[in-house]
């Protein structure tokens, strides 16, 4: 036998001696050195090229290529790209041969070979779906000439049968998916022959064929988008989380943007897959649940304001979400005709709502509140009364300090204050409105000289601008008074007497401090003319000096008091004084005695809760200045406020007039001597039979996240979601939990994911408790809390009144997830102690390639705790997957991924699942419900060439 050169003389030779496919496959292996690779000769595209030299396909030559198939002489994918090189489509027979050679392997694709060969058998399946499109678009061109059509026929045929075979497998549209990721250009010659196979559709005059056809377009169209379709819920009608999130936010965060809480809300309504018209229909419910529900005042006023204000602006934003305008108004129009139906709920809502309500008449203690029913109409009107405000707060005030008087005095009328606030506060003016009460307040400090008209004019704006400041601070935090206007460096008196002298729900200040110890001698001579005048002079007073003094001059005087130098009435004069003409000084005395007071031993603080009371107690003179009243009640809110806490905790009384209506109703929530962990267990099982989280109760879980701490109130409820036994409690409960964490995400999620889960993964004793349902359901909040703590926390979204909380120490996380990557982290022991696999994981020497991921590829900062605490916690479930025992805590870690996969967005590269070591791709497959295509794409940042190839590797191994 001769040697033979090269590959075309042998498949030549073996031809002309007629030997059979195994003569065949046995002698050309001979010819060839040991170790040579069939595809690297190109085998396949050298038999069919020589097989295809005729007008028919040579049957011999094919033979020997199906022999070397059958035998995996070749790949798959070589033969693919030799079939997708033949483009005479007018030889039937040729067509027809090559067809059935795809017949032997293509509903069966595999590839078990490096990543390398994976991402091959891609581009070639891409280049063969090319190469079959354009077979069939040419066939049902040539449909066009009546004299073909039957030959035709059976031709397209074939061909579209081969196209569904191929396309109809999840698998090869995957493997797709990845090669049009992996070669643009090579796509786009996809969608051209796409195209025009489209266009010849209608030359189809075979109705099975032409719809064959529409089949094989849809499913082509479909690949770009495997990874969004997403089945809707559509046998529930209550959704618990919108509607703990929307009262949430309308109970705690009136001042926030719109944006977040848009936000917020698409994350539930895509985790929770809810159908747009029941996801609207729950907010709107919320808002009246939450307007019916809000105690009278307010809290009433600021519903109101949310519901018919600040809604209407999430709507709007909501819109650009939710495909489609026209569907949007159709969801809209469709949750409206829900909410028709909700007669008694619109009902009550409306009988909150009505103005001149007869029945509710007796409950009113006096006829100016008679106007504070959360009626939406004048919530409607006071919006643009807010930006006639706004415009008039802009002009010069020394032009005409009588008239912008004049408008301020207007708005104290009443319940004017705070429905216009309210408005405000829904409409995002109010940072602006307090900017310019700000400036009016500065104004006042310019003294020219003046007479004692322009002295109490002046001495009034004062009054007025540091009252509204007080009353907005305490309403609506403190977050929303910053000074952004004026020279850098300079803060203007108001600012800096809020941030240092004013008493805030768990602020604690010391009345020894500089700023309570200003110039001796303006404290000496604001001392002796409260002590020695009848009354308060007006002319060349500097108001925001003797703010500053007074709690210098208090200290005076109680100090005479207590030695008898004063006497009681000598002592009710002086605080006749302070508070006869400007209200703000008893503001500024009581901000200081209320520190004073937490100081004193039991026995030592009559004298000053005597001051408060004295201080508290309006004067009825004729000798007051304008509108005394009117500043009498918001100063009154004010005291009330500030003295709350040190009054709670002193059990004094000091009786503060009353406005009829509770001034702060959800003050003190929580009973005297019960345990607070009683308390978090009762509220949580009333809410969780009751199905949805009301008002009330998100401030007693508000207040108990602060008393107890996050790590308490985290571990707590998880232990009261893992006692649910039975699915649709413990489903329920994770909608509720969900939601209350939204008290704190960021913080509740580090803890959960950087304390909870490690403890019970790596602890074999807690395993038990990871049982399905509980276990599953605490999967599933995990997944939650991570997704949208990672999603805002991108976005940089806490709102202010969580950022006012504590913030944990940082260094905690860092501790506990060392950056280095040699040195074995905390969590890493821990894991070592219970497995002998992770010995591995927690060597120094650990190579980088059993945690690399996609976030390091992508340059995610690890100084991050929430980053930090996601590549530990997915390190974690990498090392579980790949230990040796399993049990329930493996299981979890299952639901746990599956849940992943469900909250996906289209696209995971700013998803949580970048944390995810690749290596763990191939571990995560052996697992049934984990072993689709689908998953593979969705679990692998394929945004990124590794990403695709890890991807190629898992699926083509299917």
């Amino acid at each position: 036998m001769m040697k033979v050169v090269n590959l075309k003389q042998a498949i030549l030779q073996a031809w002309k001696e007629r030997w059979s496919d195994y003569q065949w496959a046995i002698n050309i292996k001979k010819f060839f050195p040991k170790g040579t690779t069939w595809d690297i000769l190109n085998l396949a595209e050298a038999l069919l090229e020589q097989a295809m030299i005729g007008p028919s396909p040579n049957p011999l030559l094919l033979s020997y290529l199906k022999y070397a198939i059958s035998s995996q002489m070749v790949s798959y994918s070589t033969v693919l790209m030799a079939i997708s090189k033949f483009d005479d489509f007018s030889r039937d027979l040729c067509i027809q041969s090559l067809l059935e050679i795809m017949d032997m392997f293509c509903d069966r694709l595999s590839c078990r070979g490096k990543a390398e060969e994976c991402i091959g058998l891609c581009r070639a399946l891409m280049s063969a779906l090319n190469w079959m499109l354009r077979c069939a678009a040419f066939y049902a061109e040539k449909m066009k000439e009546p004299l073909e059509q039957e030959a035709v026929e059976s031709q397209l045929e074939m061909c579209l049968e081969r196209l569904l075979k191929v396309l109809g497998s999840t698998k090869n549209r995957a493997l797709i998916h990845i090669a049009k990721l992996e070669e643009a250009p090579s796509w786009g010659a996809v969608e051209q022959s796409l195209a025009k196979l489209g266009d010849n559709v209608g030359h189809i005059g075979n109705n099975v064929l032409r719809n064959q056809a529409e089949e094989c377009v849809g499913l082509v169209r479909s690949i770009p988008t495997m990874l969004s379709v997403h089945s809707e819920q559509l046998n529930k009608t209550g959704f618990p989380t919108v509607h703990a999130v929307v009262l949430l936010e309308g109970t705690m965060n009136l001042t926030g943007e719109p944006q977040p809480l848009v936000e917020q809300l698409m994350m539930v309504k895509r985790m929770q897959r809810i159908p747009s018209p029941l996801f609207i229909l729950e907010i709107w419910k919320a808002c009246f649940v939450g307007l019916i529900e809000s105690p009278e005042g307010t809290d009433e006023l600021k519903w109101t304001a949310f519901t018919f204000l600040k809604i209407p602006q999430v709507l709007v934003k909501l819109k650009k979400y939710i495909q489609g305008e026209k569907d949007f108004t159709e969801d809209v129009n469709c949750a409206f005709e829900f909410l028709l139906k909700l007669t008694p709920l619109l009902d009550k809502a409306d009988q909150r709502c009505k103005t001149a309500d007869r029945e509710n008449a007796p409950r009113l203690k006096s006829a100016e509140n008679a106007n504070i029913q959360p009626n939406p109409g004048l919530i409607l009107r006071a919006e643009p009364t807010v930006t006639n405000i706004l415009k008039t707060m802009d002009s010069d005030h020394s032009k005409s300090p009588e008239g912008l008087l004049g408008v301020l005095g207007h708005m104290l009328s009443g319940k004017s204050l705070d429905l216009l606030l309210a408005a405000a506060a829904a409409t995002g003016k109010l940072k602006s409105f307090a900017q310019k009460f700000i400036k009016l307040n500065e104004f006042t400090k310019q003294i020219n000289v003046e007479g004692s008209k322009a002295a109490s004019v002046r001495a009034l704006l004062f009054d007025i601008s540091f009252l509204m400041l007080c009353h907005v601070a305490q309403t609506y935090g403190s977050e929303v008074i910053v000074w952004e206007a004026g020279p850098p460096g300079e803060v203007p008196f108001f600012e800096t007497w809020m941030q240092t002298c004013m008493p805030e729900e768990g602020k604690i200040l010391n009345p020894e401090h500089p700023c309570f110890r200003p110039d001796s001698t303006k404290v000496e001579s604001l001392v002796a003319l409260l002590n020695n005048s009848s009354e308060m002079k007006l002319v060349q007073m500097k108001w925001q000096e003797a703010c500053l003094s007074i709690s210098a001059a208090i200290l005076e005087i109680l100090n005479a008091w207590e030695n008898g130098v004063l006497t009681f009435e000598s002592v009710q004069k002086i605080t006749d004084n302070i508070k006869g003409k400007v209200c703000s000084m008893a503001v500024c005395a009581v901000a200081w005695l209320v520190a004073h007071v937490r100081m004193l031993g039991l026995d030592e603080r009559e004298k000053s809760l005597q001051m408060i009371r004295q201080l508290a107690t309006p004067l009825f003179g004729e000798n007051t200045l304008q509108f005394y009243s009117e500043r009498v009640v918001i100063m009154s809110s004010i005291l009330e406020h500030m003295c709350a806490d040190v009054l709670q905790q002193t059990a004094a009384q000091v009786k503060f007039p009353s406005t009829g209506v509770e001034t702060m109703p959800y003050w003190n929530l929580l009973p005297a001597k019960k345990p607070i962990k009683e308390v978090l267990t009762s509220v949580f099982s009333k809410v969780l039979e009751k199905g949805w989280v009301d008002s009330r109760s998100i401030h007693i879980f508000d207040t108990l996240l602060h008393m107890g701490g996050v790590y308490w109130f985290c571990n707590n409820l998880v232990k009261e979601l893992l006692k649910e036994t039975r699915k649709e409690h413990a489903m329920r409960a994770v909608e509720l939990l969900y939601s209350i964490f939204c008290l704190d995400m960021q913080q509740l999620t580090l803890t959960l994911l950087g304390h909870i889960l490690p403890n019970l993964l790596t602890d074999s004793s807690k395993w038990h408790m990871l049982m399905d349902p509980p276990g599953k359901a605490l999967a599933k909040l995990s997944v939650w809390c991570a997704s949208s703590s990672y999603s805002s926390h991108n976005k940089g979204q806490a709102s202010a009144w969580q950022r006012k909380r504590h913030r944990e120490d940082i260094e905690d996380y860092i501790s506990l997830f060392p950056l280095d990557d040699t040195q074995p982290s905390k969590l890493m022991r821990l894991l070592s102690s219970n497995e002998e696999d992770t010995s591995i994981l927690s060597s120094p020497n650990r190579t980088m390639s059993s945690s690399l991921s996609a976030s390091q590829l992508h340059t995610v900062s690890m100084r991050d705790p929430l980053n930090r605490v996601l590549a530990n916690l997915f390190l974690l479930i990498s090392s579980i997957l790949g230990a040796k025992t399993a049990g329930t805590h493996t299981q979890f870690v299952q639901w746990f991924m599956e849940e992943c996969v469900e909250c996906l967005e289209q696209g995971s590269r700013g998803s949580i699942l970048q944390f995810m070591p690749f290596t763990m791709v191939s571990e995560l497959v052996k697992a049934p419900t984990m072993s689709s295509p689908r998953i593979v794409l969705a679990i692998t940042d394929l945004s990124l060439p590794l990403g695709r190839r890890v991807a190629a590797k898992a699926i083509a191994a299917l």
